[in-house]
């Protein structure tokens, strides 16, 4: 048993360095950031957390616009993408707390926004300026909601997310942005431009 999890860390580790030499590079034009389009309202789930957590929702002292991309920093989002998508099994929150929304910590189970939360901690612990690391609504191509991590680096805006292994810029992603948490303050929101032409999922007979 050992042997096998000793096995399965050693190919995450080299999936991993693998990934790491596709390091997004800068655009040569303009960056791809999503554009804030000023305050909106709070996601009732966040808004709840916020009560709750009321330290993980204060002002960031230290406003960063977007931190620099290196190999280490890229590294490190892609371990830390891949290890919580792989040790959070996605639950719903009806499923787990009864109730339509709830977000918090995950402890083995959690839903998008609360796998998109143990995301942006981990990276926090790691170095990484809060005002970089923003939790974000979208829309999917079937019109369901859903939540993931925006990373803001010199790279453009890269997203962390639980369908998906990879860490991709915002504007190659099936998703429609609706809005993101504040980078001045974690417990508002302001709403995006996403312009984009909204992708709509085929429907079979």
């Amino acid at each position: 048993m050992a042997k096998t999890g000793n096995t399965a860390k050693h190919l995450l580790r080299l999936a991993i360095a693998v990934l790491a030499l596709a390091l997004p590079a800068a655009a040569e034009a303009a960056t791809p950031m999503l554009a804030a389009a000023g305050p909106t309202s709070i996601p009732i789930g966040a808004l709840e957390f916020c009560q709750t957590r009321p330290t993980d929702c204060e002002d960031n002292p230290k406003l960063v616009d977007a931190v620099r991309l290196d190999n280490q920093r890229w590294t490190q989002l892609l371990s830390v993408n891949s290890y919580f998508n792989e040790t959070i099994v996605p639950v719903s929150d009806k499923d787990l707390y009864r109730v339509t929304e709830f977000w918090t910590y995950p402890e083995g189970f959690g839903d998008c926004e609360d796998i998109a939360l143990a995301k942006r901690r981990e990276l926090i612990v790691k170095g990484w300026p809060a005002s970089t690391l923003l939790i974000a609504v979208v829309k999917q191509t079937n019109g369901e909601g859903h939540a993931v991590l925006l990373v803001r680096t010199d790279r453009g805006d890269l997203v962390l997310d639980n369908q998906d292994g990879r860490v991709s810029l915002w504007n190659e992603t099936p998703y429609h942005f609706i809005k993101r948490q504040s980078q001045r303050n974690a417990g508002q929101w302001v709403d995006v431009v996403d312009d984009r032409p909204i992708m709509v999922a085929a429907v079979t007979q």
